[in-house]
């Protein structure tokens, strides 16, 4: 069936515009919760139970209450963790044998936009057949069941405080980070109040930027969508590196003590020589917007490298279908899938740092091997609905372009899954010609709407 209401990271739009309005999101808690009552198989009497945390959104409130309200009208518990990050509440879910975990958040999109993503029991995104329930039962009228079987709500008080040890225990006993200063960026999001505590409780000096949130400044100009601020921070500071998450902290970025920004293509490869050397690397994921650079230097480790979709669900099922353990996205989502089950913005820091610590380098000598080949991406935006795959002019410059570029470059165009933008990536051993062609095709698109 279509998907009506699911994108590639749960349901995620403006507040107050379908389908993030009050009244749906009541719907969506009520339609999930039923799908989860009819799937799980409890003792008489039990109910099913799920976690809810957030983002520092102002509208997290709202939706909340009517995610809650949803769930309890179908029967099911729900406990609510406040704001804490999109991998918290997955490790959460599986440490308190919960049902379900739910995600309000709209990760690095700006504060106006929302969204609602769930977890499987085991802490994965939610398999593409129970979404496909939940959208059929979106369709029905909601109803309530009896008084006595409706859910229940409590706090956890505890939460951030688990996922603090939690993350610190994903980086090895016999190491620790005394001796380094370190700017964490926090996005004034869901880490603001996590992630500088992991870091300083194992041994840095941390100085926090973006962890004033006020429900408005959310991934405003900060975080790792904008790792131009933390990189200012590094250099102002003396700092010996920096660390930027975006608002849900399931995203990284890094900078070292020059200010040199590296991304995730960057820092997924310290990662994965790391792994390599230590004779735990079986292969590595990409995605089709990873450097050609990285997957070469990948290769010259001897490392098999496949590349899945744009997004990090396509990330993870390529990693489970062929029983490999890292992956990522040149976006900042890494995957260590030997010390999470989904993408995490600050385990993925730590496996960084334990990298750099055991052998004794700098993110600049850790990369040395990788050459990236100049990439260029430019967001267009385009009205909703409109049909790009069927556009000569759009189809026409892409040809061209692939002509040009031969066997020495890729372009992509690919719409993207959270806003209405087509995104034009060119990749060649030549900068200016990238930028050139990028430029064409994304007048082409321009130009195909008026």
């Amino acid at each position: 069936m279509g998907r009506n209401y699911f994108g590639t990271d749960g349901v995620r739009g403006k507040v107050g515009v379908a389908p993030i309005t009050p009244e749906l999101v009541m719907k969506l808690g009520y339609a999930a919760g039923l799908t989860l009552v009819t799937r799980e198989h409890l003792p008489p009497g039990e109910h099913p139970a799920v976690l809810i945390g957030k983002d520092t959104r102002i509208s997290g409130y709202m939706l909340e209450a009517a995610l809650e309200a949803g769930f309890a009208a179908a029967g099911v518990d729900v406990m609510l963790a406040g704001p804490i990050p999109t991998p918290a509440v997955a490790y959460l879910t599986r440490a308190l044998r919960l049902q379900a975990g739910v995600v309000i958040s709209a990760s690095h999109n700006p504060f106006y936009d929302n969204g609602i993503k769930f977890f499987s029991a085991d802490g994965s995104k939610l398999p593409d057949a129970v979404e496909a329930e939940i959208e059929a039962r979106l369709d029905e009228p909601m109803g309530c069941v009896d008084s006595a079987g409706l859910g229940k709500a409590r706090r956890i008080e505890d939460a951030a405080g688990r996922y603090i040890e939690f993350c610190k225990s994903t980086f090895p006993n016999e190491l620790d980070l005394r001796g380094l200063r370190i700017v964490v960026d926090c996005a004034n999001g869901a880490a603001y109040n996590i992630a500088p505590k992991v870091f300083h409780e194992l041994g840095a000096e941390v100085v926090a930027v973006g962890a004033e949130p006020n429900g408005l400044n959310i991934n405003d100009g900060v975080g790792a969508t904008r790792p131009e601020n933390l990189r200012k921070a590094v250099l102002a500071q003396g700092a010996d590196l920096g660390i930027a998450l975006d608002g849900d902290a399931d995203r990284l970025m890094m900078v070292d003590h020059t200010g040199e920004i590296y991304d995730g293509d960057k820092l997924l490869y310290v990662v994965a020589q790391s792994r390599h050397a230590d004779g735990k690397l079986d292969g590595v994921v990409g995605t089709l917007m990873s450097n050609l650079g990285f997957e070469h230097a990948i290769g010259r480790l001897g490392v098999p490298f496949a590349r899945a979709k744009v997004g990090d669900r396509y990330v993870l099922e390529q990693l489970h279908e062929r029983g490999w353990k890292i992956g990522g996205e040149n976006s900042g989502h890494i995957i260590c899938l030997d010390r999470h089950t989904t993408g995490d913005g600050i385990v993925s820091a730590l496996q960084v740092l334990a990298a750099l610590k055991q052998r004794g380098t700098s993110l600049a000598e850790a990369c040395a091997d990788l050459v990236f080949y100049p990439q260029r991406l430019i967001n267009v935006r385009m009205p909703n609905g409109f049909d790009w795959s069927a556009d000569s002019g759009i189809a026409n410059a892409q040809a061209r372009a692939e002509q040009t570029l031969g066997e020495s470059g890729r372009v992509l165009l690919r719409p993207s899954g959270t806003e209405p933008l087509l995104r034009v990536m060119v990749e060649g051993r030549d900068g200016a010609l990238v930028d050139r062609l990028a430029r064409q095709i994304a007048d082409a698109v321009e130009h195909a709407f008026g």
